[in-house]
């Protein structure tokens, strides 16, 4: 799978990029540059951040899911539990 920008990030990410070579490196880094050096990270490091945030989120899915017949639970076949307390009290 191939891992897109959309037009305005991709030109903030470059914009972010020569930056960064500005007030880090010893030498600036053109437009051109700067946008294959994204597209490199893209391709190269890209899959693996997006895989870490697809198992981060099947990972509090599960959790999420783990927890759901605490939080919806309901008591099955109620009514003589009911009517027996009530039946009590009348006493």
């Amino acid at each position: 799978m191939t891992i897109e920008l959309s037009k305005e990030d991709r030109q903030q990410a470059i914009s972010s990029i020569e930056r960064y070579f500005s007030e880090n490196m010893e030498e600036k880094i053109g437009n051109v540059a700067a946008s294959g050096l994204l597209g490199f990270f893209l391709e190269e490091v890209g899959p693996s951040i997006y895989n870490k945030g697809v198992a981060d989120a099947q990972e509090r899915i599960q959790a999420r899911a783990m927890e759901l017949d605490y939080e919806v639970h309901e008591e099955e076949f109620p009514y003589w539990q009911k009517h027996e307390k009530s039946h009590k009290s009348r006493r």
